[in-house]
């Protein structure tokens, strides 16, 4: 009964104009930061360790700018259900999308690699930017049903196609034998369980295990893979760009394409650190024969 009642909540909050929704935004990000401490423990461990170069007042600016950002997100989030194309192309402008298109036009579909970076769920507006091409982002299926079914219809209002994480290869053969164009979006910043610890880099200034799945497909079936910037222009505002990252993963080495990814997201994080997603437990695992991390380093500020 809850899920339908926030269901319906979220869908009438959807319509409120922006300037109301940035006024529960501040409320928003005064509860989580000043009342709740919603995973400050974890931002600040983060922070601490990824930028140990920085000053208090350095980690602690850059803290309550990721929690205003934050507080931003969830109501951007449920904005795209009832935003015009207008208002998110305006809203959501794409830049350098000849990137991809260069590859469409010889007939090749498109990975494209992004973190938990900018307003990542905006993306799915790339839809009204490329004719012809289906977008498809993988996504992890929420287990509430009603959760689920709203987070799909949201993230399809303009036309992309999500896909469950489990799917993606069955997915892509279709789209291969039927002739059809896509580009497929993979997050690749996730935290792969303990199942997948099998590629370690230093990230942030952090041993940290790597997903290889966009590798391992990329190289499967020789796809191009784009790297995907959103940069905050102003609140409410971004732009998207494509980086071509590699036109034949086949060719390369295994583990090198993860590198390559990985680290241009890294420059992007260190560039302006406070729109990456820092209440995300990336650091819970220790590679597999090293000593258990120092449980007394919280990575507090004293």
């Amino acid at each position: 009964m809850f899920s339908y009642i926030l269901y319906g909540v979220l869908w009438i909050v959807s319509f409120l104009p922006f300037p109301v929704l940035y006024l529960i935004a501040d409320m928003n990000y005064g509860l989580l930061y000043y009342v709740f401490h919603y995973r400050r423990s974890v931002v600040r461990r983060n922070l601490c360790r990824s930028f140990p170069e920085k000053t208090e007042k350095e980690i602690r600016q850059i803290e309550r700018k990721f929690y205003r950002h934050l507080s931003d997100l969830s109501i951007e989030l449920y904005k795209l259900w009832h935003m015009s194309e207008k208002t998110i192309r305006k809203r959501c402008v794409f830049r350098h999308t000849s990137i991809p298109q260069k590859y469409f036009q010889e007939g090749r579909s498109v990975i494209g690699v992004l973190g938990h970076y900018g307003n990542w769920e905006w993306m799915s507006s790339y839809s009204l930017w490329s004719d012809g091409v289906d977008f498809l982002p993988l996504y992890k299926p929420i287990h509430d049903r009603v959760m689920n079914k709203m987070t799909l219809r949201i993230r399809s209002r303009f036309g992309s196609k999500p896909i469950p994480k489990e799917e993606v290869l069955r997915v892509i053969n279709r789209y291969r034998s039927e002739g059809r164009l896509f580009l497929a979006g993979f997050i690749g910043d996730q935290t792969p369980n303990r199942r997948n610890l099998n590629f370690w880099m230093n990230f942030l200034n952090q041993d940290t295990p790597i997903l290889l799945g966009t590798e391992k497909i990329a190289r499967k079936y020789d796809i191009p893979v784009v790297s995907v910037h959103m940069r905050k222009i102003k609140r409410g505002y971004y732009e998207v760009d494509f980086v071509d990252l590699c036109s034949h993963p086949a060719n390369l080495a295994p583990g090198e394409l993860t590198e390559m990814h990985t680290r241009l997201l890294e420059s992007f994080i260190r560039e302006t650190p406070e729109y990456w997603l820092w209440s995300h437990r990336r650091w819970k695992h220790t590679r597999p024969g090293d000593m258990d991390e120092d449980k007394t380093d919280s990575g507090q500020i004293r």
